[in-house]
């Protein structure tokens, strides 16, 4: 009978996993698409530039007139082996397909002009790249890798995510307009400004770190999970049981709570339903974090 129920879990659990993987493929689709279409059809051929790392692409790319496809990769590449390191080997994996797949949709897709007022195109063309960004996100990938350097960041000075990047833009978008035109940078500026809150309306925030509240009657399973194959800190709260579905009950309850990024969200979210698929899972922003263990624990 062991044996039975071990193998129907296994069953669920590999069914559990291929689900999730299909979802992450298709956010992952729908964000290369979207993005390709804002680049090839809005961005690239008006001279204008994004923020992060695919502005520094589009900017070379108007200095050098080098292939922009080549130049999505080889701007990316570094940020995709600190992913690896600061984040996760899949989150690394599923980053490279993603900007590769991006890189070729850049060279091969043909798309019509659809307007030539220059407002318009950098709202939309700022609109359909952020579009990219965030459903690639959500997929657990991402297309810019600016934001997995401005997290490394950090980590290590007093500099919040959300300073860095400003840095970073403000210094990008000043060297456009100082080799380009200041017009061209303007525009960029109001590129980036759709770009960023489209992802922020995609994935729910741009907050980097995401508090997690878990309760589940497998508690000390999740712990452990999140100690040791997470390698992320977590807190217990003991708390009495509620009214709820089963009446005023579970008493002496237990209560998890830990900080992530919020690149890493689904594979807890993933993690969690491995163990307890009926886990009451809450999820808020939060702006920034001090101390803790937020990032993996060192090998000694």
């Amino acid at each position: 009978m062991k044996k039975y129920f071990g193998l129907y879990n296994t069953k669920l659990m590999r069914k559990h996993i291929l689900k999730s993987n299909i979802r992450d493929l298709v956010f992952i689709s729908v964000g290369v698409i979207a993005a390709s279409i804002g680049l090839k059809g809005f961005l690239f051929p008006n001279n204008f530039l994004d923020g992060g790392a695919m502005g520094v692409s589009l900017l070379l790319q108007i200095l050098t007139g080098f292939n922009l496809s080549v130049l999505i990769v080889l701007i990316n590449l570094p940020f995709i082996f600190l992913g690896a390191k600061q984040i996760s080997v899949l989150f690394a994996i599923k980053s490279s397909l993603a900007i590769l797949a991006l890189a070729i949709l850049v060279q091969i897709i043909q798309v019509p002009t659809i307007t030539d007022d220059k407002l318009l195109i950098a709202v939309f063309g700022g609109f359909l790249l952020g579009a990219g960004i965030g459903f690639s996100i959500r997929g657990g990938a991402v297309l810019d890798g600016s934001e997995v350097l401005a997290i490394s960041i950090s980590r290590r000075s007093s500099l919040t995510v959300g300073d860095f990047i400003a840095i970073f833009n403000v210094c990008l978008f000043g060297l456009a307009g100082l080799i380009v035109s200041v017009e061209t940078a303007m525009y960029s500026m109001l590129t980036y400004f759709s770009a960023s809150k489209t992802v922020d309306f995609i994935i729910n925030g741009i907050e980097e770190y995401i508090g997690v509240m878990i309760v589940s009657n497998d508690a000390e399973l999740i712990k452990a999970m999140i100690a040791t194959k997470l390698e992320r800190g977590v807190t217990v709260f003991r708390s009495d049981g509620g009214y709820g579905t089963k009446g005023n009950a579970n008493p002496d309850r237990k209560i998890l709570f830990c900080v992530v990024t919020r690149l890493e969200v689904s594979r807890v979210l993933l993690e969690v339903d491995k163990i307890d698929q009926t886990a009451f899972v809450i999820q808020y922003p939060i702006k920034d974090t001090k101390g803790g263990m937020i990032k993996r624990r060192p090998f000694h």
